[in-house]
C-alpha cells in the first residue's frame, strides 16, 4: 500500500460531548456541533479549536492530558456563541442547584472531621450527584448514546444505529482514577501541611493529569485484563445511567455533527 493510500485509510481521532439537544464533536483541529431546535429544525455549526499546546505536549506525561482537556472545554463557549440554540449539559436550574448543594455538602463533610481516604472518597462521590441528575432528566443521556454510537460507527465503518451505546474512550473512564487520586492527594497534602485554595488546585490538577494518563494507558493496552478492569467503573456508569438508546431522530443529529466534523477536518487537511 502506498503512503497516500495508507493516510487516506487512517481514521481521525474524534471526541465529543453530549448536549441536551444535540451533539458536539471535536477532531484534531476543529469542532462541529448539531442540535435540534424546539421547532424541530436541525442546526449545524463548526469552527477551529483553541490551541493551548496540545500537540506540543503530546510527549510529556501528565501535561498532555491536561492541555487536551483544556482545549476541549475551551470549545464550549465558542460553540454556544456560534450556535445559541445549543443547550449545555449543566444548563438547567435543577442541575445548577444540585451542584451548589453538592459543594456545600462536600464542605460540610470535610469540615466535620480530619480528612481520611474514606472521607475524601465520599466527597468525590457526592460530587457526582449533579452529573447523575443531569443524565437522569431530559434527553442528555440519549444524546450521550448518540455521541458514542456516531463516533463508533465512524471508527468501525458501520451505521451508528448498529453500534453499542457504550464506548471505551468515554470520559466516564476518568471518574474512578480521579476520585481515587484526589482522595489520596488531599490527605497527603494535609499531612504535609499544605492547605488553602492553592493546595486544592494543585491536587485537582495532579489528579486530572493522573486520570488522563490512566485513560491513555488503557487505550494503548486495551486488550489487557488490567485495562478492562480499569475501564469497568466507567463502563458501568455508561450502562446503568450515563447513556440511553437514542431515537432515529436523535441519531440524525449525530450523523449531521459527524458529517460536519469530517468536512471541516478534511478541508483543514
Amino acid at each position: 500500500m502506498s503512503a497516500p493510500e495508507q493516510q487516506q485509510e487512517e481514521k481521525l481521532r474524534l471526541g465529543g460531548m453530549a448536549l441536551r439537544n444535540g451533539l458536539l464533536v471535536h477532531g484534531p483541529t476543529h469542532w462541529a456541533a448539531a442540535v435540534r431546535t424546539r421547532d424541530g429544525e436541525l442546526r449545524v455549526a463548526s469552527g477551529r479549536k483553541p490551541d493551548f499546546g496540545g500537540r506540543a505536549t503530546e510527549a510529556i506525561p501528565g501535561v498532555r492530558g491536561v492541555t487536551k482537556l483544556a482545549e476541549a472545554f475551551a470549545v464550549i463557549p465558542i460553540v454556544k456563541r456560534a450556535l445559541p440554540e445549543a443547550k449545555l449539559p449543566m444548563q438547567d436550574a435543577k442541575t445548577i442547584g444540585a451542584m451548589l448543594g453538592a459543594a456545600l455538602t462536600a464542605q460540610a463533610v470535610r469540615a466535620s472531621k480530619p480528612r481520611t481516604i474514606a472521607r475524601e472518597t465520599a466527597v468525590g462521590m457526592i460530587g457526582l450527584a449533579p452529573a447523575v441528575l443531569a443524565l437522569r432528566g431530559g434527553e442528555l443521556a440519549s444524546y450521550h448514546g448518540v455521541e458514542h454510537k456516531a463516533i463508533a460507527g465512524y471508527e468501525q465503518d458501520e451505521d451508528a444505529a448498529d453500534t453499542t451505546k457504550e464506548h471505551d474512550r468515554c470520559g466516564s473512564n476518568l471518574v474512578a482514577p480521579m476520585i481515587a487520586s484526589t482522595a489520596a492527594g488531599s490527605v497527603a497534602a494535609r499531612r504535609m501541611g499544605l492547605r488553602g485554595p492553592a493546595a486544592e488546585l494543585l491536587v485537582s490538577l495532579g489528579s486530572l493529569a493522573f486520570a488522563a494518563e490512566v485513560f491513555a494507558w488503557t487505550e494503548r493496552n486495551s486488550d489487557t485484563a488490567m485495562a478492562r478492569l480499569l475501564r469497568l467503573p466507567g463502563h458501568e456508569i455508561q450502562r446503568l445511567f450515563g447513556t440511553r438508546e437514542p431515537s432515529e431522530e436523535q441519531l440524525e443529529v449525530g450523523r449531521a455533527a459527524l458529517e460536519e466534523i469530517l468536512r471541516v477536518e478534511g478541508a483543514a487537511a
